[in-house]
């Protein structure tokens, strides 16, 4: 159980670290398109 928790609180400080570390990261990220095909003319 230890190791469970342990690699949970791991992987929660690194999504924590790179949230705050990287404040430009959300230039890079790639979404879906607003607009969808049948909506285009």
């Amino acid at each position: 159980m230890a190791l469970s928790v342990g690699s949970v609180v791991t992987l929660f400080s690194w999504c924590i670290y790179k949230v705050l570390s990287i404040p430009e990261e959300t230039e890079h990220l790639h979404g879906f398109e607003q607009e969808t095909p049948d909506t285009k003319d």
